[in-house]
């Protein structure tokens, strides 16, 4: 068992698609940055759970929870993520 879990996330805007590879912590410090400097509802991020926390049905819901939060960060942000979620996503790698 790895000491830590590793969430790939499918990332679509427009007719760009791609993956992220994050561990929970990065959702949390983006998280984090994102309440405190754009006003974003602290209740979005799915919460942090301790117990059974590698657990295959865990992960599978948490990686699902997780890409419905980047998506709907997405839709907060239509024309210009803020630098934090452009970083996150990796943009400059992928839009030009």
């Amino acid at each position: 068992i790895f000491p830590f879990q590793v969430y790939i996330i499918q990332v679509s805007v427009g007719n760009h698609q791609w993956t992220v590879k994050h561990r929970y912590s990065d959702f949390h410090d983006l998280h984090e940055k994102l309440v405190s400097e754009k006003k974003i509802d602290k209740n979005l991020l799915p919460p942090k759970k301790i117990i059974g926390k590698n657990s295959k049905s865990l992960v599978e819901k948490r990686q699902k929870e997780l890409e419905i939060y980047l998506q709907t960060l997405l839709l907060k942000f239509p024309v210009t993520a803020p630098k934090v979620l452009s970083h996150f996503l990796h943009f400059h790698l992928y839009v030009s």
